[in-house]
């Protein structure tokens, strides 16, 4: 256990005290397998997401596996824990990870990937597969970024591609057999883990490149594993484990609330977006299964407000019922239904009657572009009259705020577009003046949220450049100088951090120098501001020989090797690649309800799901 002196001398000891009501004990002497699910950030953050609330559950039902959590410790504890030679320690148990079996990081963002090193090296856990022996952990690794893991390949033994409720289990299955047999070692497990589907070991495939620096080839050691490694997806989300109760905290969360997962996938085909096409086939819950879930875990927490998540929740094919089913209990309970990711083209008085139900609070759409033009190239496929009908909807029922996103650096952008996202801004405060309904006595605020593109793998637009910095900047400028009305906000994203996670974003394996350089200057918490530091990075790859330009400035051609071209996302390269063509004519394609466009991911099954077409 960690000393009370230690944790009276940090800001939030909650963070690692553990004794959480819900989480899961179990006695160490009938546990095979001992798992360490390691979220790199802070306990705030990694408290909040819903899979690793999911994979926990469906680990713990094991009676011989027992999944315990661990969290990136903020810099003041990471000083004490190096003062005083405190190994990065599991939640529950409070034993050093290095002691586990399995240790397990979740990649939810590139820009965490200097906190796995911090953690690995906190725990005492050799940084690089390639020296850690048969008595360290197996380190293993999964989520989005999991799908390009080749610049952190060189310190994980194994990525875990897809969804993990039912592989994980499987993986630890083998462990724990292979460990019974007298038969592991870890050369062996890695071996061996690499011919289960949806596993992959970057040190058993070779990589070779061309005079350019670009891949040429990916070649397996072995020839009895895969030479593409495909995702696991559940195929029936009824019958997917979903958790009964949470592990409650003791300090405010990002996230204090139920989260819903009422379905994956998205019908949608914005080209700019990753979580679209490699979370496909959709896949949805029935409405009894989703009302009888909420309904568990409000009795089993007390929360308040319960969220329904997906990546668009106005596409759910049953929107309608669910609400109003939810609604039967929710009203009487007090609860707050809360919808996250309306889309402009299907938010209707009928939902805002459901969300304003209890409470409510300011509403957020995001068009993305500034212009029609501009979004018909990403497949927004949404228009100003959607827009307009939204604020008209939300000042009717007595709305005086929204939330605009838009990116800026989009491919084929020009000066235009990025005025057109003012514009917008400025006919959004007009229609609330023109409101009947609006509240009187309020003034409009209408705030105007860009991020910088990012070309991200399995997408249309992962062949495209992304725009210089000093050109993110100009843009950045203009659109400031746009607005000048009081009643409109403006944050924007710093070009410098997005060039960073467009690094990594694309990168392969040559990176991991890189990373290795950053985390050995100090690199840390690079998705918090206070500690993201440009220079320091810029200098990391001077040191490696790295040009960033290679994997951010460069317009690939088609038929180049990308590194991410060793994992199969269900969406072929061919359908990209005619998205990408479209993209430049002005082209939009229609959603998935309306026509089936042949994106491949239906091969991978799925039930409830409007994928129609066999895509073989």
């Amino acid at each position: 256990m960690i000393s009370d002196k230690v944790l009276k001398s940090v800001e939030k000891p909650g963070r690692y005290i553990g004794g959480e009501y819900g989480e899961i004990i179990k006695n160490k002497e009938e546990v095979k397998c001992r798992f360490a699910f390691c979220f790199p950030d802070t306990y705030e953050i990694g408290m909040s997401n819903l899979g690793v609330r999911i994979l926990y559950g469906s680990l713990n039902r094991e009676s011989d596996i027992w999944c315990e959590r661990v969290y990136a410790p903020w810099v003041d504890m990471e000083e004490k824990m190096r003062e005083q030679s405190i190994p990065l320690f599991a939640h529950e148990s409070h034993d050093p990870i290095k002691d586990f079996d399995i240790v397990a990081f979740t990649l939810q963002y590139e820009l965490c990937y200097s906190n796995v090193l911090n953690m690995l090296e906190l725990a005492e856990i050799p940084l690089e597969s390639k020296d850690r022996g048969d008595e360290d952990p197996i380190v293993i690794g999964g989520g989005p970024c999991a799908y390009n893991a080749e610049p952190v390949a060189d310190f994980f033994d194994v990525f875990s591609i897809g969804e993990g409720e039912e592989a994980l289990v499987e993986f630890s299955r083998l462990y724990i057999n292979m460990k019974e047999s007298g038969s592991f070692t870890r050369s062996d497990f890695l071996h061996e883990a690499a011919k289960l589907p949806g596993f992959y070991v970057p040190s058993l495939y070779d990589v070779s490149y061309n005079e350019d620096g670009t891949v040429k080839e990916y070649a397996p050691i072995y020839d009895d594993i895969p030479r593409r490694v495909t995702k696991r997806i559940m195929r029936d989300m009824d019958k997917s484990y979903f958790p009964d109760k949470l592990v409650l905290p003791y300090i405010k969360t990002v996230q204090d609330r139920i989260m819903l997962e009422v379905y994956r996938g998205c019908i949608r085909g914005c080209r700019f977006c990753q979580a679209g096409m490699v979370y496909r086939p959709i896949r949805e819950k029935t409405v009894k299964c989703l009302n009888d879930q909420a309904k568990c875990l409000f009795e089993s927490t007390g929360y308040d407000e319960i969220s329904l998540s997906s990546l668009s929740i106005s596409d759910y094919s049953h929107i309608d019922e669910l609400t109003e089913t939810l609604l039967d209990w929710t009203d009487e309970k007090r609860v707050n239904l809360s919808l996250p990711s309306l889309r402009l083209d299907s938010f209707t008085p009928t939902l805002m009657d459901r969300i304003s139900s209890v409470r409510s609070s300011g509403l957020t759409f995001a068009p993305e572009a500034g212009t029609q033009r501009l979004r018909d190239v990403i497949n927004k496929n949404v228009t100003e009259d959607d827009l307009m009908h939204a604020c008209d909807v939300a000042f009717g029922y007595k709305k005086n705020s929204v939330k605009l996103y838009f990116m800026n650096g989009l491919p084929t952008e020009t000066d235009e577009d990025i005025k057109g996202i003012a514009d917008l801004a400025k006919k959004c405060v007009e229609r609330y003046y023109q409101s009947p309904e609006r509240p009187r006595g309020r003034a409009p605020q209408v705030t105007v949220s860009v991020s910088c593109f990012i070309p991200k793998p399995f997408t249309a637009f992962q062949w495209e450049a992304q725009d210089s910095i000093q050109e993110l900047e100009r843009k950045q400028r203009l659109l400031a100088g746009e607005i000048r009305d009081k009643k409109i906000r403006y944050n924007w994203h710093g070009a410098n951090a997005s060039r960073i996670e467009a690094v990594f974003a694309r990168g392969d394996r040559k990176l991991c120098a890189a990373i290795k350089e950053a985390h050995a200057m100090g690199a840390r918490f690079d998705s918090w501001d206070e500690f993201f530091d440009y220079d320091k990075w810029m200098l990391a790859f001077e040191k490696t020989g790295i040009d960033p330009w290679f994997y951010t400035e460069r317009k690939r051609e088609y038929d180049e090797v990308f590194p991410w071209d060793i994992i199969d996302c269900g969406v072929t390269k061919e359908f990209l690649i005619r998205e990408n063509k479209r993209a430049h004519e002005e082209k939009t394609t229609p959603n998935c309800k309306e026509k089936c466009s042949g994106c491949g991911a239906n091969r991978l099954g799925g039930e409830r799901t409007w994928c129609t077409k066999t895509c073989e």
